[in-house]
């Protein structure tokens, strides 16, 4: 990788061309700025058919990455396997990623129990108790074992619901079982050695078209975001956040806290430079704040650890698809921690330091029971029902999740992205011309194969 990082700048500045005037970062505050102004609008002025355009264009577009995600993931894990060959100590380099998971969230889930417990948000909360009623989904660690266990080659689930018009089903898939299938199929071809030449380099031909594809759609990233942020500021104003302030205001104050604080500290222990890092990666953690999904985010976040931040692609593209199921500090650490308290403290149950551990090892191990499934309220439920607290609880926070959900799933995707660099640079696979070189449109750059 020694001359990568000038040839992605000069590939960069020639397919930049003299007509591009209006960088991709630019592109995507302007999308910003402008799904801001219609969402008011759309509040303000009551305009209904304003928002569910804003809706539409907003969660089409999340959709397209999604739809993406599972060929994107299954190829780039069966090729990075295939390509372990070329990389040394691959064990020891999974088991640091895992460590490294676990450390961050450990750091997360102690900073959110500590602004819980100076702030008392639960008995500062202004909710009515009547509200009160448990999910319609919830977490267990059975459900890790069950979803860990792949049900067909694409990781597919078919699930049903009742509703007024009857029963409806809808497909989705688990990235984690995509993972654990990637690996077989890719450690199976390494077995059979000279013979799945063609299987892996049909594969690797069908990485480079799924890449070509996901860039496409990014490239739409600035009306995504204008739809995205738009239907959040249309849906959701003080009138609700108030009853809950306290909390609102201290799972921000965590997460920034982790972002802007712990992340920093860490990447300038390891000899890097906090400022290149956000600069590399803001692109994914930009994109997070407003589509609040981790998944969703998925193409993008591996694109900026890899063309942005300098990371091996054998590496990275192990990493952070792992990453993006069990590498959760906002959903996982901080929100259950405040959460937790908030629910204890609303219905007078008091906690003791047995609590507070039991909320830390949740946070830390908990997070893989969740992987595959819904969100943060799954991973909340889990904590809740490990504690003994009643589930009911979630339903008066579910009221303002999806605003507390945008600085976490922002929060999860800068975890997912530190940690892969961590490795990388403690095991001399970090590229540091390329991360050094990094700014907020080198997400444009167009890598051409090492000679």
């Amino acid at each position: 990788m020694g001359g990568l990082g000038v040839v992605m700048a000069e590939t960069a500045r020639s397919e930049s061309g003299p007509g591009f005037k209006f960088p991709f970062w630019a592109q995507v505050l302007l999308g910003l700025a402008v799904g801001i102004a219609l969402g008011f609008l759309a509040r303000q002025f009551s305009v209904g058919w304003l928002g569910d355009v804003l809706a539409t264009v907003g969660s089409s577009f999340v959709g397209l990455l999604r739809v993406v995600v599972v060929p994107l993931v299954l190829t780039a894990i069966i090729v990075s396997i295939a390509n372990l060959r070329q990389v040394t100590n691959a064990a020891r380099l999974a088991v640091q990623t895992l460590i490294w998971f676990a450390i961050t969230a450990l750091i997360a889930v102690v900073i959110g129990l500590t602004i819980g417990l100076i702030t008392n948000p639960g008995l500062q909360a202004g909710v009515d108790l009547g509200g009160a009623k448990e999910p319609s989904s919830t977490g267990s660690w059975h459900d890790f074992l069950e979803s860990i266990i792949p049900g067909n080659v694409l990781g597919l689930e078919v699930s049903t619901s009742q509703n007024d018009a009857g029963i409806s089903s809808s497909l989705s898939f688990n990235v984690l079982q995509l993972v654990v299938i990637g690996i077989v199929l890719g450690a199976a071809a390494l077995a059979v050695g000279e013979k799945a030449e063609p299987f892996l380099n049909f594969t690797r031909g069908a990485l480079a078209v799924f890449q070509k594809i996901t860039w496409w759609i990014i490239r739409l990233a600035p009306i995504g975001t204008a739809g995205l942020i738009g239907r959040a500021v249309a849906d959701y104003g003080w009138d609700l956040l108030a009853p809950l302030a306290v909390f609102t205001i201290d799972v921000y104050v965590g997460c920034a806290i982790v972002l802007f604080v712990v992340y920093p500290i860490l990447i300038k222990l390891h000899g890097l430079k906090p400022s290149k890092f956000f600069a590399g990666a803001w692109p994914a953690i930009q994109f997070a704040f407003v589509s609040r999904s981790s998944i969703g985010t998925l193409p993008l976040t591996q694109r900026v650890v890899t063309r942005n931040l300098g990371v091996s692609e054998n590496y990275a593209s192990f990493a952070v698809p792992i990453g993006a199921t069990t590498k959760m500090d906002g959903c996982a650490a901080i929100y259950p921690a405040l959460a937790a308290i908030t629910v204890a403290q609303l219905f007078g149950v008091p906690l003791g330091i047995r609590e507070y551990i039991l909320i830390a090892f949740v946070s830390v191990v908990g997070s893989a029971a969740t992987a595959g499934l819904t969100g943060a309220v799954v991973m909340l439920t889990l904590t809740l029902s490990t504690l003994g607290l009643p589930l009911a609880g979630v339903g008066l926070l579910l009221a303002i999740d999806p605003i507390l959900d945008m600085i976490r799933t922002a929060t999860n995707v800068a975890g997912q992205a530190l940690v892969p660099v961590l490795v990388a640079k403690r095991n001399g696979l970090l590229d540091e011309k390329v991360y050094n070189s990094a700014s907020v449109d080198s997400i444009e750059r167009e890598p051409v194969p090492a000679a």
